[in-house]
């Protein structure tokens, strides 16, 4: 009996991820995963891992600027030429060879190229046709370039350029204030740049709570970054040195650098997944919760549109890798971690809004904050509750690793937990995360 094949498209951290997570829970069955550019994806490369690299240089520095003792004995700036050699460590140069034997070691075979479907059950890369019984959309997502005059006339960056960039620009204008603006603003401020980060929305990280776009603002106009909120770009220009972004309030500004990161589209291109009865919106794929898209066809990660997070796409490959080795497993989005990269930190799960929730906020100004800096830069825990069943369905952190403190919290609101219990439960002393307590402490008050 022929054992079942299962091609993947796309071999970055939710493709791979699926390929582990299949292999072991099936020794026999048959994987071919395509790829058109490198093994590994956009996180390895061109997002998460260089991005964080890059980051954490000028943070240390920053920190010991504000750590009696060490301040003084800082003589020098950053080492750009040694900050770029790191990211070239990290991401082994750009090079995929790690993870191509790794693919291997799982006993998948790598098959370089476009993928194209050419009628269900059979996918063309190039000349050769590999058939499956089983076909997952694991494509990633690119760039997504906002329809603003002029944008065609101007050399923009992408991350993708950012992040590989060996030079600082004298100046840059980011547009768009999630993530990877926020993240490369103050990476290119820190660096020497100067920087204006143009954000259309009322505050920076407009999907998460506004208290921390709001004191994310704060901080980086303290860093030298021009923040502007609410800012309707009209149109942008070549000038002799630079661009130049024309407001709707007809205020110019001018740069000799653009960064776009007004968000992602799903990498779908032409794939041909309309042939197999699949529907395919502006979000990625249409998925059932056990990321099932039709008959024999399966997404994942970006292409799938639940959200644009590495970490959310290795739990929907484990949920669709145990479905499709005969189990029955459900995506629970209720608990979806996030973390902003910035300094400081922003922090978030689940939701902090709707019907019969309550949430309270607490502000770190002493504890171990008062050990870590001076002057102190206080930050806050945000939590929200439903009333009714008085369990924790969210929270926004803001301050130093605060990704790192997060994770009790997701648990709490993965798992439902009392109010009552999570109160009870000892952080140690003196640590970020007893702020928790204290937030708790504010929360239960709101509830009673």
């Amino acid at each position: 009996m022929a054992e079942k094949r299962v091609v993947v498209l796309g071999a970055g951290s939710s493709g791979e991820h699926f390929v582990g997570a299949l292999r072991r829970l099936d020794p026999d069955v048959e994987i071919a995963v395509v790829e058109r550019e490198l093994a590994g994806g956009e996180c390895s490369y061109y997002a998460c891992i260089p991005t964080k690299t890059l980051l954490r240089p000028t943070e240390v520095l920053a920190s010991a600027r504000i750590a009696p003792g060490a301040a003084e004995a800082i003589g020098g700036e950053v080492d750009a030429a040694r900050v770029y050699w790191w990211r070239d460590q990290v991401t082994d140069g750009r090079e995929d060879s790690w993870h191509a034997g790794w693919l291997r070691d799982q006993r998948a075979e790598l098959v370089r190229g476009e993928a194209r479907v050419v009628e269900r059950g059979v996918v063309a890369v190039g000349e050769r046709e590999l058939q499956y019984d089983e076909l997952v959309v694991a494509t990633g997502s690119s760039p997504a370039v906002p329809p603003l005059e002029g944008i065609e006339s101007v050399d923009y960056w992408t991350n993708r350029d950012a992040i590989w960039a060996d030079t600082v620009p004298r100046s840059l204008i980011v547009l768009g204030g999630g993530a990877v603006g926020v993240e490369l603003a103050q990476f290119f401020r820190r660096m020497g740049a100067e920087v204006t980060l143009v954000e259309h929305n009322p505050h920076l990280l407009a999907r998460l709570d506004a208290d921390a776009g709001t004191l994310l603002a704060e901080r980086f106009e303290e860093d030298g970054i021009r923040v502007l909120v609410d800012a309707r770009s009209e149109r942008i220009q070549p000038t002799s040195d630079g661009v130049r972004l024309e407001l709707a309030t007809e205020e110019t500004i001018d740069a000799e650098r653009l960064l776009v990161a007004t968000g992602r589209s799903p990498r779908l291109g032409e794939l041909g997944l309309e042939q197999l009865g699949v529907e395919v919106t502006k979000r990625g794929v249409a998925v059932d919760d056990r990321m099932r898209a039709g008959d024999g066809v399966w997404a994942i990660g970006d292409a799938a549109g639940v959200g644009l997070l590495t970490h959310l796409g290795k739990s929907q490959a484990r949920v669709a890798a145990a479905n499709l080795a005969g189990h029955d497993v459900r995506a629970d989005y209720r608990a979806i971690p996030a973390a902003v990269f910035t300094d400081p930190q922003v922090a978030s799960v689940g939701t902090m809004q709707g019907e019969g929730v309550v949430t309270a906020r607490y502000d770190i100004t002493g504890g171990r904050l008062s050990t870590y800096e001076r002057p102190k830069r206080p930050g806050f825990v945000k939590l929200a509750a439903d009333r009714e069943q008085r369990v924790l369905v969210g929270a926004t952190a803001v301050g130093p690793e605060a990704g790192e403190w997060l994770g009790q919290l997701t648990l709490a609101v993965r798992a439902a937990v009392q109010i009552d219990v999570l109160l009870d439960t000892i952080q140690p002393y003196p640590t970020f995360s007893e702020a928790i307590f204290g937030a708790l402490l504010e929360l239960a008050d709101r509830l009673t």
